[in-house]
């Protein structure tokens, strides 16, 4: 994920603990521990946060130009589902933080906590992790453009 300098302040690296025993049951068995991969989590966190209407893209203007120019090569993999998703997984929790661009119009606010309350249900669901925390950072919003052809590339309010 591309940190750009109007990125929020970096936060703590501590905040995903393994201390609590609280998911510990989930996670090991009598046959042996079950862990979940970082890209596991971002796949399933970035495609409960396109779920939400009213989220237009994901990612920081930047990672959503190179997606862009990436879906455009031939043979190219297609959509990444985990642009605009960092993660943090330990043995048993783990912390989300989106970048979202909106669509024009929508409450932000209400948009923030569907999208938080549907990632966190997601991933916890599927992967039996305890999600600590869902940070949305909304990073632009998206305007639709009143003629015939619109791209797919956000608006930039100035």
């Amino acid at each position: 994920m591309t940190q750009t300098s109007s990125a929020p302040p970096a936060r703590p690296a501590t905040r995903v603990t393994d201390a609590a025993p609280a998911g510990t049951e989930r996670m090991t068995t009598d046959d042996g521990k079950i862990s979940v991969a970082q890209g596991v989590v971002q796949k399933i966190a970035g495609i409960a946060c396109r779920e939400i209407s009213g989220v237009h893209a994901m990612g920081a203007s930047t990672s959503r130009a190179f997606g862009a120019v990436r879906e455009r090569i031939p043979g190219s993999s297609g959509p990444n589902v985990a642009q605009g998703v960092g993660v943090e997984v330990g043995e048993t929790q783990a912390a989300i933080d989106l970048d979202i661009v909106v669509e024009y119009g929508v409450s932000i606010a209400d948009l923030g906590r569907s999208i938080q309350r549907n990632v966190k249900q997601a991933v916890e669901r599927m992967t039996g992790l305890d999600v600590v925390e869902v940070n949305v950072n909304v990073d632009d919003l998206y305007m639709p453009d009143s003629g015939g052809d619109q791209d797919d590339a956000p608006s930039r309010v100035s």
